[in-house]
């Protein structure tokens, strides 16, 4: 797969593009139907609900028929779209004490969506050190997303050691002021190694 070839389009497009995510363990563990949980102001993590939820992902595939459908329906309907820069298809597995529990789930995830046949890129951002979640994220990604709130040395650390993989990088996650991960000292390095970024939770606040 010419993931170059992929992105080549994507990236010399004039209007905003977005990442689509398929599935999140981040927060609240139990998803239902309803009002959600209220913004909370200036915190850029409000409480949201997780995709499936922790309930559905370790039960396996007994209880994953409805969400077969909606990967099949979101990225088949959006395949061709070039508004879309690539799909994530999970944030953060592993998040909230599933660990390993989730692998199954990201692995399904990823021979779905490749059933789709898109023409965007697929990732899987890595995000902790849990060895076999990044082993198959790395080896899944047609381009590397990750994770880093940390200083500008393990920044510049983590860059050079994902660039020996071959593949284009983009920090789908990253500005902590209270970790030392800043605008001042955290952007040069992005900007040094040519490495996109983006800015969560870049609100109001923090």
């Amino acid at each position: 797969m010419n993931i170059f070839r992929k992105l080549r389009w994507q990236l010399t497009l004039s209007y905003t593009l977005v990442i689509l995510v398929i599935f999140d363990d981040c927060w609240n563990p139990n998803p239902k139907i309803g009002t959600q949980p209220a913004p909370k102001p200036g915190i850029h993590n409000s409480g949201w609900v997780q995709s499936p939820g922790v309930e559905v992902v370790n039960r396996g595939p007994s209880a994953w028929d409805r969400l077969e459908n909606y990967v099949l329906d979101v990225i088949g309907t959006f395949a061709d779209d070039k508004r879309i820069l690539l799909w994530e298809m999970y944030n953060e597995p592993g998040n909230s004490a599933n660990e390993i529990k989730s692998l199954s789930l990201l692995e399904a995830v990823f021979e779905l969506a490749h059933s789709a046949n898109p023409t965007q890129p697929l990732s899987a951002g890595i995000w902790f050190k849990n060895r076999k979640l990044n082993e198959f994220q790395l080896n899944s990604s047609d381009v590397i997303t990750f994770h880093n709130y940390n200083s500008a040395e393990n920044l510049q650390r983590q860059i050079v050691e994902l660039k020996t993989l071959g593949r284009p990088l983009i920090c789908t996650e990253w500005l902590a002021l209270t970790r030392g991960c800043l605008v001042s000292t955290n952007l040069p390095v992005f900007a040094q190694e040519k490495v996109g970024c983006l800015n969560w939770g870049l609100v109001a606040g923090i």
